[in-house]
């Protein structure tokens, strides 16, 4: 007699079947597959009732024909029929039907337990959820405590109907550490009973890859690279491949890489002395919350490997343009075996030459430096994180200069914009601008519309000019402010200090000033200058010159002619040097201005003020008898000329 149960699925399976129970066994068979589901009666060895998410759940214990046990798993049964199952158990079986609890509480920590290929997560002895550990792809370890699965479920390479979102990774969060014994001592045959601290973390990531049967045993590796540099994500891997698969082994990370999940292989050379090997996934690798679409190794052109590859003739056979032996340079090695066991073409570096012969060249995309490759049906700028840009998506691409405020910068790069079909624009900055040339005829072989916004170098160089204008007035307003720190004088400063100069030689040869104004002026300044004797005498004989040139007699010439000013028919002096003054005013002889060029040097007093008052008066120099008026004012302006004379 046979008992039939509709509507019931079988494990992870969408698909709806029937399931029948006999004295001879159990079977279950779905609408659209033709081969059942069978199992025994002799087989049979235990059988659970428990609450799941497609109603209730029978679990059957498998005992197999080599001593292994398969648990067999069928959901959609109604509550009502737990008391016809586990009478049709006992009766034909002799198994009895156990019922376990299942934890609703929504709790997030607990235990966690493996039962052979499941990992339950349990909760106040009730078991929360439970993960089948043959569908785990990869298992690493984050941080020091944290351990990520991550699956690849069956729905992942045959897509349904109606799929729906699937888990594809997972986190535990493992605290704590473990007391591990170590080994016996070999020497002395007796055991250490020191105890090494192992974090816990640690221990479960190793059970989870010994339950998963990540580690596969050697006699299925095809072949295996150590410390291989990889680019994307940064680090050493040892490469193991296996016919279905690849695994990169890490200090930290450890992936599992199917095959059927490469899009793309690249093998495109870096420089001279490189070589880089990348290949695009169809689903990308997660490190945390990064996700990776590209794998980017790189080799040294001259590293040469010999290998000789675990398979059969029969098995290499199979495959095309695959050898059982190499020995060539390691990239050439690698390169050959990924294509034959992924079945993908090689995609080389195209007829694209840089003007060092590179068939890429420098660039920058935002603020990452990578290598710029125009190769045949792509651009793929090579860098962290790799972009690819397919020839048949670009709207068009957009030269121009842009950067530096058009500075000398701009004149030695240019920016390349790439706007696709699509939407999304790149941007490509800083590249040389010898590369533009050859650049813009690759668009232009690959009939790829083209606009040029480069400013042309007379209009650039005419920038610069203005900017250095620019500067130039900035440096004369710095000037007009240097005479205040009396640091440099140039320009009109040195003219004002002439005109200084000027207007009291003058002031003299017109008769101006009277003969008593200047005695009194010269016998302050001796007074204030106590002591000099020296100073005094000189002073004297600087007025009786002073009388002489009051009579008329111009063309004498004082005692030091370098110093004096030598005055033309219209009563102007002539201009010198600033130098010429300093050296003069040290000696104190200077017979044009007796009492107001020589005496000041022995007390200079710098003030502001009597500059001011120069230029006023060098302004009016028909009316110069006001200044004399002033005891102070003749006083004044000799400190003023000590000011711009010394430094």
């Amino acid at each position: 007699m046979t008992t039939q149960f509709d509507g019931i699925y079988h494990g992870l399976s969408r698909e709806i079947g029937k399931f029948r129970i006999a004295s001879s066994g159990m079977a279950w068979k779905g609408v659209d597959t033709e081969r059942p589901v069978a199992m025994s009666a002799n087989s049979i060895k235990w059988a659970q009732w428990l609450r799941v998410a497609r109603n209730f759940q029978l679990r059957v214990g498998i005992k197999e024909e080599k001593g292994d046990f398969r648990k067999e798993t069928f959901d959609g049964f109604q509550r009502e029929d737990h008391d016809r199952l586990a009478t049709l158990l006992k009766n034909h079986f002799a198994v009895t039907l156990e019922t376990r609890e299942t934890s609703l509480k929504g709790w997030n920590w607990g235990l966690t337990d493996f039962q052979g290929q499941d990992l339950a997560f349990t909760s106040s002895d009730r078991t929360t959820f439970e993960l089948p550990l043959q569908y785990v792809a990869n298992s690493n370890i984050t941080g020091k405590t944290e351990v990520s699965l991550e699956f690849s479920n069956p729905s992942s390479t045959t897509k349904s109907k109606g799929a729906v979102d699937e888990m594809v990774e997972i986190r535990f969060y493992v605290p704590g550490t473990q007391s591990k014994l170590k080994g016996a001592d070999a020497g002395s045959g007796e055991e250490d009973n020191d105890e090494e601290e192992v974090s816990a973390a640690q221990v479960f990531h190793d059970m989870v890859k010994e339950k998963a049967s990540l580690d596969q045993v050697s006699d299925d590796i095809v072949l295996m690279f150590e410390e291989v540099l990889v680019l994307t994500p940064r680090g050493r891997y040892d490469v193991v491949m296996f016919k279905d698969f690849l695994r990169l082994r890490g200090k930290t990370y450890d992936y599992k890489i199917m095959f059927s999940k490469i899009a793309r292989l690249f093998l495109l050379p870096k420089d001279d002395q490189h070589v880089l090997f990348i290949f695009g996934l169809t689903e990308p690798l997660r490190q945390g919350q990064t996700g990776y679409q590209y794998l980017v190794m790189q080799f040294n052109r001259e590293e040469e490997t010999t290998a000789e590859l675990n398979m059969t003739d029969e098995e290499i056979a199979q495959y095309d343009k695959l050898h059982k032996n190499y020995e060539c340079p390691t990239y050439e090695v690698v390169s050959s075996i990924f294509r034959a066991l992924a079945q993908k073409k090689i995609i080389g570096s195209g007829t694209f030459q840089s003007r060092d012969g590179h068939p890429g060249i420098k660039a920058n995309l935002k603020a990452v430096q990578g290598d710029l490759f125009m190769l045949e049906k792509y651009v793929f700028f090579v860098s962290k994180q790799p972009t690819l840009i397919e020839l048949s998506d670009i709207h068009q691409a957009v030269f121009s200069r842009v950067g530096s405020s058009m500075g000398a910068a701009a004149a030695r790069t240019f920016d390349l914009k790439i706007v696709t079909k699509n939407g999304p624009e790149y941007t490509f900055s800083s590249i040389n601008k010898e590369e533009h040339e050859p650049t813009e005829s690759y668009f232009k072989d690959k009939k790829i519309r083209i606009k040029n916004e480069m400013v042309p170098d007379a209009d650039l160089l005419m920038a610069a000019a203005v900017e250095d204008d620019d500067e130039d007035m900035a440096s004369v307003d710095s000037d007009d402010s240097a005479p205040r720190g009396n640091t440099a004088r140039t320009g009109l400063d040195d003219e004002d200090s002439e005109d200084d100069e000027d207007f009291q030689a003058s002031s003299s040869d017109e008769g101006s000033p009277s003969e008593s104004d200047s005695s009194e002026g010269g016998a302050d300044t001796a007074s204030d200058a106590t002591g000099d004797r020296d100073f005094a005498k000189k002073a004297k004989k600087k007025k009786v010159k002073g009388k002489e040139k009051e009579s008329g007699a111009s063309e004498s010439k004082p005692k030091q002619g370098d110093d004096s000013d030598d005055e033309e028919e219209n009563g102007k002096p002539k201009k010198k040097a600033l130098s010429k003054p300093k050296a003069k005013k040290k000696s104190g002889d200077d017979d044009m201005e007796v009492d107001n060029k020589s005496k000041p040097k022995a007390k200079p007093k710098p003030k502001p003020k009597p500059k001011d008052d120069a230029m006023d008066v060098d302004e009016e120099r028909p009316k110069p008898k006001p200044k004399p008026k002033k005891q102070n004012g003749e006083a004044a302006e000799p400190p003023k000329k000590k000011q711009k004379t010394v430094d």
